[in-house]
């Protein structure tokens, strides 16, 4: 058997304080009262029940339901099971009754069956009532939609702490929230932009048994320019569903990657008017909230969207873009097209570039896609399967990083 010698790593620091620095942290607060912390700790103690509520209230407001009631959902289920099925979706059959939707729908005429199917909504929907998802009369309340933000965060955490592929290009002026580039000697550096990897190899090198401190060395940080970025998101009637749910996602995953890179991110929601506009921050908990909160409803007025976007962008010096999410053409306005280029020509006489994401679009929709793209100095992504959605609006979030 061969054997390896395992270098011992010894690293010894002075235990006296020469520099005290600022931790940052989020703005805001996902949880604000003890009932919204206890949900809280109950989603990331992974609790089975508490998660499937949270995903009920998800594809609950997806879909365009405000309530929820045993009866209501009964009395569809027995009268017409597929459009019961269109309805509601088949995650919230499934929690809410403990069956697979196939099984229900192959049972559904059975007396006996539908007995027992009523008793289990009974229980189920008396416990949402008890653990405060809903009120007397099957209303989400502001604790369910808290409850289905944490269980969002927690599904797109996996997805959403992997870096991007792809060259970066940055100022190049040091800065402790940069990038990790170079290395030096380690002096009075932080203890978390220690370069472990790289003190190793150079105490190999010299031949030390253990890793002293004249072998440590640092990471120089590099600062890019600060990149504010609006998420425009069509919550129009088509966006129903799948769309819709997709969307808000990716949503996410770009305000958590925007946040992260200490560069500020904002939203705007739209049907045939302006439904949520919040102003490019770092607030990560705030966005999550509204993003939840979505439905989809009316027209679209992308013209309308783009100059209210225009509006919210700080006047400090910075990468300005806005990043339109939609499945279709504008139909709400006197001249929905029309309407939509003039306010893309606004955008880029003020600074402010656009990328279009289009969702399934017909040959009219990528063409006003195209336009608009390049009249904002941006991309159009056609999406065509919903599962790429994330990925290509984390793809234009690294396109405007390396366009600085």
């Amino acid at each position: 058997m061969k054997r390896r010698a395992l270098m011992q790593v010894v690293v010894t620091f002075d235990s006296s304080v020469e520099e005290v620095q600022h931790i940052d942290e989020l703005d805001g607060a996902l949880a604000s009262n003890p009932d919204q912390e206890r949900l809280m700790h109950s989603v990331l103690d992974s609790d089975e029940e508490t998660i499937a509520e949270g995903k009920i209230v998800l594809d609950a407001v997806n879909q365009g339901i405000n309530s929820l009631t045993p009866d209501m959902l009964f009395e569809k289920l027995v009268t017409d099971y597929k459009q019961a099925e269109k309805l509601f979706g088949e995650t919230i059959l499934r929690e809410s009754t403990g069956y697979d939707p196939n099984y229900i729908q192959k049972n559904i005429k059975i007396p006996e069956f539908r007995k027992e199917l009523r008793n289990r909504l009974d229980q189920f929907f008396k416990k949402l009532k008890d653990d405060k998802i809903i009120d007397k009369e099957g209303v989400f309340t502001d604790d369910a939609l808290s409850l289905a933000s944490f269980v969002l965060y927690t599904d797109e955490l996996d997805t959403l702490v992997p870096k991007g592929a792809g060259a970066e290009r940055f100022r190049k002026s040091k800065d402790a929230y940069g990038i990790k580039e170079q290395t030096k000697a380690f002096t009075k550096d932080r203890y978390r932009d220690l370069a472990l990897r790289k003190s190793i190899r150079k105490a190999v090198g010299r031949g030390h048994s253990a890793v002293i401190r004249d072998d440590l060395v640092a990471f120089e940080r590099e600062s890019r320019g600060k990149s504010y970025v609006i998420y425009a998101l069509d919550a129009s009637g088509s966006m129903k569903g799948d769309k819709i749910s997709n969307s808000k996602r990716a949503g996410v995953a770009l305000s958590f990657r925007g946040v992260e890179d200490r560069n500020e991110v904002g939203l705007i929601v739209f049907g045939d008017d302006v439904h949520i506009a919040i102003p490019p921050s770092k607030n990560f908990p705030q966005l999550l909230k509204e993003i939840v909160r979505v439905q989809a409803r009316g027209q679209t007025d992308i013209g309308k969207t783009l100059l209210r976007a225009i509006d919210l962008f700080p006047r400090e010096p910075g990468t300005k873009h806005i990043m339109l999410i939609s499945d279709g053409l504008p139909t709400s306005g006197n001249r929905p097209e029309k309407d939509a280029i003039e306010a893309a020509y606004q955008a880029k006489q003020q600074g402010v570039t656009l990328s279009v994401v289009g969702i399934q679009l017909d040959k009219k929709g990528k063409e006003l896609g195209e336009k608009l793209a390049q009249i904002g100095d941006g991309k159009l992504y056609g999406i065509q399967e919903l599962k790429d959605l994330q990925q290509m609006v984390l793809q234009d979030y690294q396109f405007i990083q390396e366009a600085q």
